[in-house]
């Protein structure tokens, strides 16, 4: 992988990771409970960014993905989330959701620690 690509795929996850907590805020949801799976999720729409040009979601199948990216149905912030708070990759939790944590931020160096546990 050369380094200009590992730097444009850092600065995706960076700009996944700034969008998310701005998102968290603005609707008063928070992440997951257990953090890897936001570092996680941010990771896979990341990736999807960088190869789609926008965050699909990461946690669905897709036959398609690049009609499903035109259908923007499940583009991040997905349909399901914007009109009903659901969010089926536990990215952005109502207060109430059993599995909420109570931050709404997540550092850049945990991130990079649970995608360098995964390879």
């Amino acid at each position: 992988m050369t380094t200009a690509k590992t730097g444009n795929q850092n600065q995706t996850l960076e700009s996944m990771k700034n969008f998310a907590e701005q998102y968290a805020q603005r609707t008063g949801t928070y992440f997951c409970s257990d953090t890897s799976v936001t570092a996680v999720v941010l990771e896979g729409l990341a990736k999807h960014k960088d190869q789609l040009g926008c965050p699909l979601c990461p946690c669905r199948h897709y036959e398609d993905k690049e009609a499903e990216v035109k259908n923007t149905f499940w583009n991040c912030p997905c349909v399901p989330m914007r009109e009903r708070r659901e969010c089926h990759c536990l990215l952005f939790l109502t207060p109430d959701h059993p599995f909420a944590g109570k931050e709404q931020s997540i550092e850049m160096d945990y991130i990079n620690q649970v995608r360098d546990s995964m390879k």
